[in-house]
This record gives structure tokens, sequence and C-alpha cells, in this order.
């Protein structure tokens, strides 16, 4: 079909533009307009044609609505907790450390120090499960979203803002939570794990302010760096592969202002992470010896040994690069298997379940064990599983794709701007690239070995194809 002219936007009527937004959105699969235009009749077309006219600017991103996310937070009524036996931890110092701005403060750490050299640390998790029972509307809205949305413009929970006030730890003077205990014996060996409903004070603290803190000295911080440590050796011993490849967090502002900040590796977010590890592994094995069905995370081991090139060092960035792309995908299913990315021979998310629906299937399991309560049957865990698993993947790649529209935007802001790029896998003549600031990855034909840095340049991006081109810049 031969390409027509395009008239100027003025002369197309509002349904015609309608027509062309709709089948930019995802909202339908033709468009009459397209047609006689003789435009190919895609989203990505409409996309583009709607911003070659001016209709559309930078700032509209129809990725996360093509795939059919809520882009709004659930207004379900939300139930009063119930009033249910708490064990009392008010008496020691509870810690729920994250980003700065975190609204839904779903986890906290405790250490406690016990007779006979035995150390304590307690995992304490929002105990949204008390409000949302298996089979509610809450816990079917939750299911038919999977997990909650972040975009860098802005955030849809998976449950409603005023379940956030009543559970989130540390918006209140005391907390609802269940809580996991992990004890360690003098020699640092994990010897046994609990499950308890429990009322809690927390303190919530920034990334930052936790460094600050165990930089200082701080006795309940340098006691969990400790045990994380020893967590990630042990692990490390039995096969668990850590990846270190550039992350950052884009934001957007109200006036459509972009930053683009590296993630900061500190040691406080290390502990918190390997928390969080041990958290997962340890209600695997307290639902294992319980015989209860959870939705249990497992990976088969690396698919292949892909060696970037020789004489490289192990931490460098292709290395990193090939090493990701020999993990095999996370698997949830009712029956336990090991985690071989985590070198773990059990593992079940269970620290966020206002943000991912299989978590809180996860606690609504605990909760059924620890009250006495029927539990969900492996074959109920499956279907969940199934159900919120393509809800998920959805959420997962709107925010891929809204998160790499941010970027290009960006750079189309700074097209002169030289960007630092790193080879990081070679086929044939073609490199791929990373642009570790960006954490960005693009192609392109050059002779420049593994391990190499160069100096980049945008030489073009389409934002309707989410594709660029840069160019190298010699010194």
């Amino acid at each position: 079909m031969t390409q027509k002219p395009e008239p100027p936007s003025q002369e197309f009527s509002a349904a015609q533009r309608t027509d062309i937004e709709l089948l930019a959105r995802g909202r339908q699969n033709r468009s009459r307009t397209m047609r006689d235009l003789g435009q190919p009749e895609t989203p990505q077309a409409a996309h583009a044609l709607l911003l070659r006219l001016g209709l559309w600017d930078e700032t509209r991103v129809p990725f996360p609505e093509r795939l059919g996310v809520d882009l709004e937070t659930p207004g379900l009524d939300v139930p009063a907790l119930p009033d249910e036996p708490r064990r009392d931890l008010t008496h020691l110092p509870a810690l729920a450390i994250d980003d700065a701005g975190n609204t839904d403060p779903d986890d906290a750490l405790s250490l406690e120090v016990l007779p006979g050299g035995i150390r304590r640390l307690w995992v304490h998790v929002a105990d949204v499960a008390a409000l949302v029972a298996p089979g509610s509307p809450l816990d079917l809205e939750a299911r038919r979203r999977g997990s909650t949305l972040y975009l860098p413009t802005h955030i849809t929970h998976m449950l409603p803002d005023t379940l956030v006030q009543q559970v989130g730890l540390g918006l209140d003077a005391e907390s609802p939570a269940l809580s996991i205990a992990i004890d360690f014996d003098a020699e640092g060996q994990a010897d046994s794990v609990d499950v308890q409903l429990t009322r809690l004070k927390v303190t919530r603290l920034t990334y930052a302010q936790a460094q600050e803190r165990l930089e200082a000295g701080d006795g309940l911080l340098q006691g969990l760096w400790t045990l994380a440590k020893a967590s990630r050796t042990l692990r490390e011993s039995e096969g668990a592969m850590s990846i270190d490849l550039p992350e950052v967090q884009i934001k957007v502002g109200e006036g459509g202002q972009i930053d683009i900040a590296p993630l900061p590796k500190s040691d406080s977010r290390f502990i918190v992470q390997e928390c969080m590890t041990l958290a997962g592994w340890a209600a695997a094995i307290f639902a294992d010896d319980l015989s209860l069905a959870l939705p249990f995370a497992t990976q088969d081991p690396p698919h292949r040994s892909s060696p970037p090139g020789e004489n490289l060092p192990a931490l460098d960035l292709p290395t990193q690069w090939a090493r990701r792309k020999t993990l095999s995908r996370t698997r949830f299913q009712p029956a336990l298997g090991p985690h071989s990315g985590m070198g773990l021979d059990a593992y079940a998310q269970a620290t966020s379940p206002m943000r991912r629906y299989l978590d809180l299937v996860v606690h609504q399991q605990l909760r059924a064990a620890i009250l006495e309560r029927e539990a969900l049957t492996g074959k109920d865990i499956a279907a969940r599983v199934a159900e919120s698993q393509m809800a998920s993947v959805a959420v997962r790649t709107a925010e891929r794709e809204a998160r790499r529209h941010w970027t290009l935007a960006f750079m189309s802001r700074q097209q002169q701007r030289i960007y630092r790029a790193v080879v990081v896998e070679r086929r044939q003549a073609q490199a791929t690239l990373l642009l570790p600031e960006l954490a960005l990855d693009v192609a392109l034909t050059t002779p420049a070995g593994l391990g190499t840095e160069l100096r980049v340049q945008l030489a073009g991006l389409d934002l309707a194809t989410q594709s660029l081109r840069v160019r190298e810049v010699l010194p």
C-alpha cells in the first residue's frame, strides 16, 4: 500500500484523532484513518504519526495501557484488623529500611541475643493477609493485578491505600506483623525457624540513614551486617550467583523533569537484601516441615557456561553480562525445589505481600498454619500462580517499556551529550555496548574487543518503536 502525504494536524477531525489515538493506546486493533492514509494499522505507526503531527509529545507513554495494566490504585473497602493473639515484640528495636520517599513499608529487621550464644534474626513483614482472606474481593483484585506497578511517573498499588495505612510498618505507634524468626547458633549456623503473629514498634530509616548508623557503629546494624556477610558467604559456597550490573533510578517530576541516578550499592542495602533472602528460605522450610503448599520459587542450574573471553577479571562488565544470560527463569510451583541462583535448597518470596500477589499467598498459607485453619491445596496454589503470573508479566513489561521510553526521552533532550560505553558482548561485526550511567544497552558495529571503553553519542532514536542508534566519538 502506497503511503499518502499526511495532512496537517488541524485537518483531522476529532473523530479521526480519536481513531488514531485508540490504535496507538492499544484500545482497538484497526484504524480506518490510518488505512486511508496508507499507513500500517499498528500501535507503533499510530504513535509515530501522532508524534509527527504534534498531537502527542514525549510525555505520552502508551505502553502500560497497551499491555492492559491498571493505572489506578484499587478503591475497594478494607475490613478492620481482626482481634487475634499476637506476640508482643514492642521491646525489640525494629528497623524498616527502604528508599527515600517509600510509602508502603512492608518489612523490618530485629536481632535478639538469646542465652547460649544464640542470635535470633527477626524479619517482620506487614500482616497484609490479616485483611485479605483467600477468595475475598481484595484477594481477587490483587490476583488480577499480579503486583504493584512502579513507573517513573507514579506508583499504582496492588492493594488499596487504606490497607497500607492499617498494616504498613511504622505508620502507626504499633504495627501488626507476621514475623519470621531464624535462630543462629554460636558457630553462625541456622539452627531453627519459626513464624509468629506479632506486634511491633518500628523505626523507619532510609538506606542512607541506615548506612550512617552502621558506619557510626550501631550495634543492631553491625550485628545484622555480620549475619548478612556470613549468609552470603555460605550461599556462594552452595553455588549462589551474584550479578553486579549497573542499576539506575528513573524519576519524572510534575513538570516532566527526568532524573536518572545510579542506584547506590550500600552495605545497608546489602543487609536488607540478604535478610529478605533468609526470610524466604525460612518461610519455605517452615512450610515444608508442616507439609504446607506454597508458591515455592525454584530455579534450575545455569543452562550453559559462557565465559566472555580470556584474561578478563571476574567482576568486569562483560563477565557479569554473560553470567546473567546463563540464568534460568525462576518458576513458581506448589512443590518444594532448589533455587540454584540463590544457592538455596528451598525458597519462597515472602517479604512483599503488599506489592506481589504470590507473596500474599505465602502469607495466607502461613497464617492458616499458625491459626490452625484450613489452608489452600497444591492445586489451589498452582491455579493462583498461573493466573497472577500472567498479570505480573504484563506489569513487569510495562515497567520495562516505560523506563526505556523515559531513558530515550532523556537522551533526546541532550543530543550532544557523550556517554561512556563498555563492550559487553560481540557477535561477528556487531557489539553490544552498555552505557553504565543509564543502565542501557545498544548495538554498534565496531571492531572493539570485550571490555573496551568507548565514547558514544546519540545518532538517532524513535520513541514509537523504542529504538536508538549511537555513534562512536573519537578522542
